[in-house]
């Protein structure tokens, strides 16, 4: 069952790339464009003031940067998405099960915790940024730094279920849950306030074109889970639900 609901991830994560793709082709891309502008007014400016002009050539142009390029990262990146989804649904099907909420129930809380520990929380403290903004001398410690924060946030997250599957049994799913989502907000209050701060922002770079870039960024990966959640939940109802019919109809003949 497994390989089948591997499949099943995979194809979820193809249906949700292709609507990122359309989120991000029609909200992400004029914030680019204008981020990409402002870089170059920046970079004549220094060039002008420098009294030299030195125009790189561009390897990918932008055309194809941002369809393409754009359409082919996403997708790909979603199907392996799908797939580990479908790995990680599988996991926590047969140590849900007192939960009793089905398939579908189960993928839709999934795909939400997947979202805040992987997607939001990290980038509450490192969100992302635009072309033109962050020091690319910078790059391998800002990366570090995130990756870091994701490990923490996936290890919280892990903590927190723990927590919540020894205290459902005793206590009540809504008491366990309450308790679990404390735990897992005070280790990641703590980790955000230990981990350090980068401000790279340049002072001339509009703090609204930020603002929409980080928001229209956010928006991308609210698509993809919703839809990955909701789809997988949908496709896995089979796979899931045949062999206990057939346990049943067993017990009954």
């Amino acid at each position: 069952m497994t390989g089948n609901l591997l499949l099943r991830g995979m194809l979820a994560g193809l249906l949700a790339g292709v609507l990122a793709f359309g989120f991000a082709k029609v909200f992400g891309e004029p914030p680019v464009d204008q981020a990409i502008a402002f870089e170059e007014s920046m970079a004549h400016s220094h060039a002008h003031d420098d009294g030299a002009a030195e125009e790189e050539e561009e390897l990918v142009s932008r055309e194809v940067q941002g369809g393409l390029g754009l359409f082919t990262g996403i997708v790909a990146y979603s199907v392996a998405i799908g797939g580990l989804f479908a790995l990680a649904f599988a996991f926590a099907m047969g140590r849900m099960g007192s939960l009793k909420i089905g398939p579908r129930g189960l993928a839709a809380i999934l795909a939400l915790l997947a979202f805040i520990s992987v997607i939001l929380v990290p980038g509450l403290k490192y969100p992302a940024n635009p072309p033109s903004v962050g020091d690319p001398e910078t790059i391998r410690q800002r990366t570090k730094l995130f990756f870091l924060m994701l490990v923490v946030s996936l290890a919280a997250l892990v903590v927190a279920v723990n927590l919540f599957r020894k205290l459902l049994a005793r206590h009540g799913g809504w008491t366990a849950a309450v308790l679990a989502i404390v735990l897992y907000g005070v280790i990641m209050a703590v980790a955000g306030k230990l981990f350090p701060a980068i401000n790279e922002v340049p002072e001339q770079f509009s703090a609204t074109l930020l603002w929409q870039f980080r928001v229209v960024s956010l928006g991308i990966h609210v698509v993809l889970w919703t839809v990955l959640g909701l789809a997988f939940g949908w496709l896995a109802q089979g796979p899931v639900l045949a062999p206990r019919v057939k346990h049943d109809a067993r017990l009954r003949s």
